[in-house]
């Protein structure tokens, strides 16, 4: 599906490595382009031309991201990514309204970025992080979330799509039942906004984090998107030109409005611009038709894969394009090195996910995540690959 949209797709290659980043399509290069060479200014500093130009561009963005979404664009913060905007959900919200005694409830398959932060936030404050139970199958559930809350869970905060196991949480009841028992729900959604259609109002998200280069836009820029009243308590980690209305002498200071005051600095314009047109683009093909066709090409993966028996698969349900396998007694790293030799490009290791080895008992895995415009033809270079994967050493050593 739009192959020819992608210029890295005229190699011989096979790109499995979607979870981490994905491949740019033409129309995202040729606009950030367009900046660099017919109107690169700074944003909301200049009065020519050029800067109205990149204003109205940059700014646009966030009318694109509300749309794409259903958020409010004035609560659409730009970040440098997903990490970033975890990062300021914790240090500059729940550092705030978190205290000693309350709970936060996390599960073992996120990622570090969802879990670092807490762990160093409960260093400070002494709140209590508990890990919810997952399924024999790694999957998690509103009835073990339940089976967790307390009076004094404050925060659950989960990935809406996790970056291993790719199982889709049921984050529209999840965020209900946050909403009707007043905990505050955050959800990164780094593997799940790039691949189907994700509400914000909907599913009563509180916060909600995305990252650009994972949905065909450029590397450096993501997204944060909260509830208006809880963004106004929030404070800003970065100080500095663009952010502030005005400071005097005797220290006084006063910020701009949101999301404003959260973007100190000259933030990454061409990336915003390449991040608007990405989303544009992929509104053009619909998110219900690449989550459709994400699953049909998993469940032909899973229908190859089945009949080798040196295979081992982590997970069979998950309806994402996520799969992680091993080939038994192979390191999972000379699995991806062998791949590589027949220019098959997938993640071999952890995933970031290092809680998770607790619950699979294994460390590290292979990793192939699909997207739109990978292929059948695709799937099958791959089971080609690992059913001659006996001389496999040959080739690595």
């Amino acid at each position: 599906m739009n192959r020819e949209d992608f210029p890295m797709l005229k190699e011989d290659i096979v790109y499995f490595d979607n979870g981490a980043t994905t491949l740019k399509p033409q129309c995202v290069i040729d606009r950030m382009n367009e900046y660099y060479s017919h109107h690169t200014s700074n944003i909301h500093r200049g009065d020519y031309d050029a800067a109205v130009i990149t204003n109205e561009a940059y700014d646009h963005v966030r009318d694109i991201i509300g749309h794409f979404v259903h958020a409010d664009p004035s609560c659409c913060i730009y970040t440098s990514g997903t990490t970033m905007s975890i990062n300021m959900i914790v240090f500059g919200y729940m550092r705030y309204h978190l205290h000693k005694g309350d709970e936060v409830l996390l599960n073992k398959a996120e990622h570090a970025s969802n879990i670092l932060p807490w762990i160093r936030l409960q260093e400070e404050i002494g709140f209590t992080i508990r890990y919810v139970p997952l399924e024999d199958d790694y999957s998690l559930t509103l009835d073990s979330i339940k089976s967790c809350v307390t009076s004094h869970t404050k925060v659950i905060s989960l990935a809406h799509v996790t970056n291993v196991i790719g199982d889709v949480r049921d984050v529209e009841s999840i965020g209900s039942y946050c909403h009707e028992n007043h905990i505050l729900f955050c959800v990164d959604g780094a593997q799940s906004v790039p691949h189907m259609k994700v509400d914000f109002e909907k599913c009563h998200m509180d916060f909600l984090s995305f990252s650009g280069h994972k949905m065909c836009g450029p590397t450096g820029v993501g997204v944060l998107i909260g509830r208006k009243e809880l963004l106004e308590e929030m404070k800003p980690l970065c100080y500095g030109g663009g952010m502030n209305a005005s400071f005097e002498e005797d220290n006084s200071y006063e910020l701009k409005e949101i999301p404003i005051r959260f973007e100190a600095g000259t933030p990454p314009i061409a990336e915003v611009i390449g991040l608007g047109e990405a989303i544009l683009y992929l509104e053009r093909i619909g998110l219900e038709k690449i989550h459709q066709y994400e699953k049909e090409l998993k469940e032909y993966l899973l229908s190859k894969v089945k009949d080798i028996p040196t295979i081992r698969v982590y997970h069979q349900s998950s309806e994402s394009g996520i799969f992680s396998f091993n080939i038994k007694g192979v390191f999972a790293q000379d699995t991806s090195i062998y791949l590589n030799h027949y220019h098959i490009y997938v993640r071999a290791g952890n995933h970031c996910a290092k809680l998770l080895k607790d619950v699979m008992d294994v460390k590290n895995t292979v990793r192939v995540s699909m997207y739109f415009y990978n292929t059948k033809e695709d799937v099958d270079r791959l089971i080609e690959a690992l059913q001659n994967s006996d001389h496999l050493y040959q080739i690595v050593l």
